[in-house]
């Protein structure tokens, strides 16, 4: 049984607040790290929740390296 899919909505703006960043990169580093994740999957059900993991961990490693 496969999971369903997040509101990508719901997903972006949630990392946005976490990591004070503009809702339109987050959204252009999830739509990029999503099809990067899925070009090399071979099971789908979890590739949302990895690549927004991914996405949030980058723009929190990247604000740390600011401060």
């Amino acid at each position: 049984m496969s999971q369903p899919e997040p509101n990508v909505d719901e997903v972006v703006q949630s990392i946005a607040e976490e990591t004070d960043t503009p809702a339109e990169t987050v959204s252009r580093m999830y739509t990029d790290t999503l099809a990067e994740i899925r070009s090399e999957a071979h099971v789908f059900d979890y590739v949302p929740l990895f690549a927004a993991k991914k996405v949030r961990n980058e723009l929190r490693d990247k604000h740390h390296r600011k401060h």
